[in-house]
């Protein structure tokens, strides 16, 4: 087992990665609060993992809530349920709320632990690769709003994030894939080396290697902790794990939440940063499509969607919460490893990367 530290003083909690872990009840239980317990799932996971995780928290009364599977569900209705069954169930301020299942299970988990009575503990156990390396880590909890992505929500970190990497064999291939859109993200932001590792490693961890899903949680992990460490409530440095996310946001929403993956969009939002940051002059064509190979090695979707027009992109992009009273803010590549948050793009470069399609890094 692995345990990766986030030190943000009183605020700080332990990562821990290995196989196994749900069968370890002392690791489990030691960050509850109250013998009192929570647990929301959703309907894909409940049937693989729910009663398991109860079985767990044997020593403790626990409740559960089962949510439907899926982005748009994670809305302020859900949230009101959540809330309701807390309150006839009679929760208190000690509950623990445990979250269990992907992104969407971890967001609206994470917010309702953050509002239920003015805030309680809260647990994460994610079990989908893009919750293990990103949405899980940094205390980032919201539901989403018919005009914008996460435009609702909270800092609230959890008491601990247990990531079982059993958990990954039971995740279908395409939300893999949406998960592997992250890992590619954190290389590309901050670790050269870790870049280049994925794309070497990218066909054994397509195969669901486990020595190397294991590598790429620990470091995925390591590098988001260590940005949140220095930058909890994303006043700088944080905004770098943004990137690409600006794009694959405004394709969330104009797609309708869940038509597309999270990690789908992402991957695109991260092909469009490379063909911008050519054009801007910061990152060369070949740099920019290495990056366009590995997202489309990780069996990502490497275009916008044709459906989309550059004014459904601005529109978009101009109530995504990184926007500000100046305007829209991007996160660019100067290299593969090196990346940042620039407030002025001029409106002809960044329409040209709008309107490119298919051509996307296709520059002459």
């Amino acid at each position: 087992m692995e345990k990766i530290n986030l030190d943000l003083g009183e605020d700080s909690y332990s990562i821990y990665i290995g196989t196994g872990l749900l069968k370890n009840v002392e690791l489990l239980n030691e960050k509850l609060s109250h013998k009192s317990v929570f647990i929301i799932t959703n309907k894909s996971i409940a049937p693989l993992y729910l009663d398991h995780v109860k079985e767990v928290f044997h020593r403790c009364r626990v409740d559960t809530y089962v949510m439907p599977d899926g982005e748009s569900y994670k809305n302020l209705d859900s949230l009101e349920k959540i809330i309701s069954e807390l309150l006839e169930s009679r929760h208190t301020r000690s509950t623990t709320i445990v979250a269990l299942g992907g992104g969407v299970v971890g967001d609206v988990s994470g917010f309702a632990a953050a509002s239920y009575q003015r805030g309680v503990g809260f647990i994460q156990i994610p079990t989908t690769l893009l919750a293990q390396v990103d949405s899980s880590v940094g205390g980032k909890t919201a539901v989403n709003h018919v005009l914008g992505k996460n435009m609702i929500g909270a800092f609230h970190q959890p008491k601990a994030v247990y990531i079982d990497l059993n958990t990954l064999k039971s995740l279908p291939s395409r939300e893999l894939s949406a998960g592997l859109a992250e890992v590619i993200k954190h290389g590309a932001i901050i670790d050269s080396e870790y870049f280049s590792w994925i794309e070497e490693y990218m066909p054994r961890l397509l195969a669901l290697d486990m020595d190397a899903m294991a590598e790429a949680v620990r470091r995925s992990c390591e590098i988001k902790a260590s940005i949140v460490a220095r930058d909890e409530k994303e006043n700088g440095m944080r905004a770098i794990l943004n990137l690409g996310h600006t794009f694959g946001h405004a394709i969330e929403r104009c797609m309708g939440y869940g038509c597309w993956l999270h990690g789908e969009a992402v991957g695109v939002g991260l092909v469009m940063a490379a063909d911008l940051s050519v054009r801007l002059g910061r990152l060369s064509l070949e740099s920019g499509r290495r990056v366009k190979d590995l997202v489309k090695a990780a069996g990502l979707p490497i275009y916008p969607p044709p459906s989309m027009s550059v004014d459904d992109f601005i529109e978009s992009m101009l109530v995504d919460k990184k926007a500000t009273d100046l305007g829209l803010r991007f996160i660019v590549f100067n290299e593969i490893g090196d990346v940042e948050l620039v407030e002025a793009v001029s409106d002809e470069i960044l329409f040209k990367t709008l309107a490119a399609g298919k051509n996307l890094l296709e520059l002459s």
